[in-house]
């Protein structure tokens, strides 16, 4: 097995980059069904705590503020609220990225009757893990039992995530 010593985790920055910025932007939920983001905090504890978040519930509004609705009430929600700090984890073509972010807690959001912690994050840097001898071929991923349903409530969410003043 070749390996390189270029092979690790490296920063490339603290922007989105293009070819992830179609993942974040809200617009293409359907096609985006499956794609599962990973968001770790760290609990009073010290435990890291890890939250499955779908494009619903994800959109950037720049290409350093990405923008989240999580379950109101959930540990990650709590842990965000506590320490402002998560990282974002996702796989997307050969690698992964890992977004540190910074963040603030807005208004709650109420979409079609459920109430959502709305937070504002600034990434402070992105890690993309890429090695040269294999490709990730899939993340976490999933299929929807309703997804009429489900895409209808998340493009409400996205809507909701866009339109919400910063805090």
């Amino acid at each position: 097995m070749r390996s390189d010593r270029n092979d690790m985790s490296r920063s490339i920055g603290n922007a989105i980059p293009a070819r992830l910025a179609p993942l974040f932007d809200g617009r293409d939920l359907r096609n985006n069904i499956g794609l599962t983001f990973l968001l770790l905090t760290a609990g009073e504890d010290g435990w890291p705590y890890v939250a499955m978040l779908s494009v619903g519930e994800v959109m950037a509004s720049t290409d350093r503020e990405v923008r989240l609705a999580l379950w109101h009430g959930s540990t990650s929600t709590n842990n965000l609220t506590r320490t402002g700090q998560a990282t974002l984890m996702l796989v997307h073509g050969a690698g992964s990225y890992y977004l540190r972010l910074a963040a603030r807690r807005g208004p709650d959001l109420m979409v079609q009757r459920v109430p959502y912690a709305f937070f504002v994050t600034t990434i402070e840097d992105i890690q993309e893990d890429l090695v040269s001898y294999a490709d990730l071929t899939t993340g976490i991923s999933f299929t929807l039992k309703e997804p009429e349903e489900v895409v209808a409530r998340w493009q409400a969410t996205v809507d909701a995530i866009r339109d919400a003043p910063p805090p």
